[in-house]
C-alpha cells in the first residue's frame, strides 16, 4: 500500500493539474468568503475606504467579465509557451527530462493562478443581482478580483522570465544536478532493517549463502514494467511474520517481466498465493523509471544531456563539461558515504532481508562510461573527465573505490592516445592523469 502511495505522489508531482486543482479549490473558497463578507457588511463600510469598487451591477459585471476573458486568453498563451518549452527540451536535451520540467513548481503555480482567477471572477459574477429591492453588488469581491488580475499580470511577467531562464542549458543541467544530490542525500546511507543503532549488519557465513542459493524458491512478478519503488518495511514485516529470509532479485530501475523473480525465499515450503500477493503489493511497477529510489536514473539524466551535446548534430562540448562537473559533485559526496550493508536484520538481530545495493564503482561506471565513449575524440571533455577524477580521488577512501577511479583514468588515457592526433593534446591530458596517479599513491583520506 505504501509503495502505491509513493507512486501516486510521484505522479502527482509531475502533473500539470494537481497544484492548479488546489488553487482552483482555493478560488472557490475565497469567492465564498468574500461574498459572505459583502453580505455581512451590506457594502456600506467598504465604500468609505476609497480603494473599493463603487460601481453598479453593470459595471461590476463588465469588470469581472473582462478579467475572466483575459485570464482564459493568457492561460492559453501560457499553455502554448509551456508546450514549446517541453518540445525543445525533448528534442535538444532528451525526452526523459520532460518529467523535470513538468515537476517545476513555478510553472504549475502560474497555470493555477490564471485558471483560479478566471473561476473566481465567474463565481462572483453569478452573485450580482439587478433590481430596485434585491439588488446586490459584491463591491469587496469585485475589488479582490481586480487585485487578482493585477497579481496575474505580475505572474505572467515572471513566467516569461522563468521560461527564458529555464530553457538555458546550464540552468537545466544545474536543476538536474540538484535533483541528483537530493536523491543521493535521501538514499544514502541506507538504514532499513538494521535494527537498533550500533547493531552490526554482519554477513552470514558462506555455507548459509551456498545453501540459500541451492534451496531458495522464487516469488514471481504478476506484471511487467520498470520497478519504481520497493516497500522495504513491508518486506521486513513479511519475513519476520513467516520466519524466513528473502533476497531481492531486482532493484529500482530494473525492468521486470511477468513471471520473473522479484525475490527468493528460504526456507522452502513457505511460498504460497498469499505470500505472492503480499510480495507483489510491496513492489510498484510503472511505464518508466523514476528517481524516487533509483539513483542511477538521476545519473543517467545528466549523462543523456552530455551524450546528446557530444553528438555531431549538436556538437556542444561546453554543456557536456557542465554535466561532468555536476556528476563529479555528486560522486564526491557518494564517495564519503558508507555503503549500506546488503544484509538487513530485524530488531532481534536475525537476518531477514538480503538487498544488494549500488556501489560507488557501479555509480562511477554509470556516470562516466558513456561520456568517455562518446567524448574520446574531444580534447576538452577528456581533460575535464580526468580533472574530475582528480577531484573525486580526494574524497575516496575505500580501496575498491580508488581502484575504480584508477581504472577510469587508464581508460580515458588510452582512448586519448588512440584518438588525439596532436602530441600537445596528449600531453595536456597527461598532467591531470599524473595528478590522479599521485593522489591515489597517497594514503586514503
Amino acid at each position: 500500500m505504501k509503495v502505491q502511495l509513493f507512486k501516486y505522489w510521484d505522479a502527482l508531482r509531475t502533473s500539470f493539474w494537481f497544484i492548479p486543482a488546489i488553487m482552483v479549490f482555493g478560488a472557490v473558497v475565497l469567492s465564498a468568503v468574500a461574498i459572505q463578507a459583502d453580505h455581512l457588511a451590506k457594502g456600506e463600510g467598504w465604500l468609505a475606504s476609497g480603494w473599493v469598487f463603487t460601481g453598479g451591477p453593470d459595471g461590476a459585471n463588465a469588470v469581472l467579465s473582462i478579467i475572466a476573458g483575459s485570464m482564459t486568453t493568457i492561460a492559453g498563451v501560457v499553455f502554448s509557451m509551456t508546450l514549446v518549452v517541453l518540445s525543445l527540451a525533448s528534442s535538444q536535451l532528451g525526452p526523459r527530462l520532460l518529467r523535470s520540467f513538468m515537476r517545476d513548481p513555478p510553472t504549475q503555480v502560474v497555470l493555477g493562478t490564471f485558471v483560479a482567477t478566471f473561476l473566481y471572477c465567474v463565481l462572483v459574477v453569478l452573485t450580482i443581482r439587478r433590481g430596485d429591492e434585491d439588488a446586490f453588488v459584491p463591491h469587496l469581491s469585485v475589488t479582490l478580483g481586480v487585485l487578482l488580475a493585477v497579481i496575474s499580470l505580475g505572474v505572467l511577467i515572471y513566467f516569461i522570465h522563468h521560461v527564458a531562464i529555464s530553457i538555458q542549458a546550464n540552468q537545466v543541467v544545474a536543476r538536474v544536478g540538484h535533483e541528483l544530490i537530493d536523491v543521493l542525500e535521501r538514499l544514502f546511507p541506507e538504514t532499513i532493517g538494521q535494527g537498533p543503532a550500533g547493531e552490526s549488519a554482519s554477513a552470514p557465513d558462506a555455507a548459509f549463502l551456498r545453501r540459500f542459493d541451492r534451496e531458495a524458491e522464487p516469488v514471481c512478478s504478476s506484471g511487467d514494467g520498470y520497478l519504481q519503488f520497493i516497500d522495504a518495511d513491508a518486506l521486513m514485516a513479511l519475513a519476520v511474520r513467516d520466519d524466513v529470509v528473502v533476497r531481492l532479485e531486482c532493484h529500482p530501475g530494473h525492468y521486470v517481466v511477468a513471471g520473473g523473480p522479484l525475490l527468493r525465499v528460504w526456507p522452502t515450503g513457505k511460498r504460497g498465493d498469499k505470500l505472492a500477493r503480499e510480495v507483489n503489493a510491496a513492489f510498484a511497477l510503472g511505464n518508466q523509471r523514476t528517481s524516487g529510489q533509483d539513483i542511477e536514473f538521476a545519473l543517467y539524466e545528466l549523462v543523456e544531456i552530455a551524450v546528446r551535446a557530444l553528438s555531431p548534430g549538436i556538437n556542444d562540448p561546453f554543456t557536456a563539461i557542465a554535466c561532468v562537473d555536476r556528476l563529479g559533485s555528486a560522486l564526491c559526496r557518494l564517495a564519503t558515504r558508507e555503503m549500506p550493508s546488503p544484509y538487513r536484520h530485524d530488531s532481534e538481530g536475525t537476518l531477514r532481508v538480503i538487498a544488494p545495493s549500488p556501489s560507488f564503482p557501479t555509480m562511477l561506471d554509470a556516470a562516466f562510461d558513456q561520456i568517455r565513449q562518446h567524448g574520446r575524440t574531444n580534447v576538452a571533455v577528456s581533460i575535464r573527465l580526468m580533472e574530475t577524477l582528480v577531484l573525486i580521488t580526494a574524497f575516496a577512501h575505500r580501496p575498491a573505490d580508488r581502484a575504480a577511479i584508477l581504472q577510469h583514468a587508464e581508460m580515458i588515457r588510452r582512448g586519448a592516445w588512440l584518438s588525439f592526433a596532436e602530441q600537445e593534446d596528449r600531453e595536456a591530458l597527461e598532467k591531470p592523469y599524473r595528478a590522479v596517479k599521485q593522489a591515489l599513491a597517497s594514503p586514503a583520506p
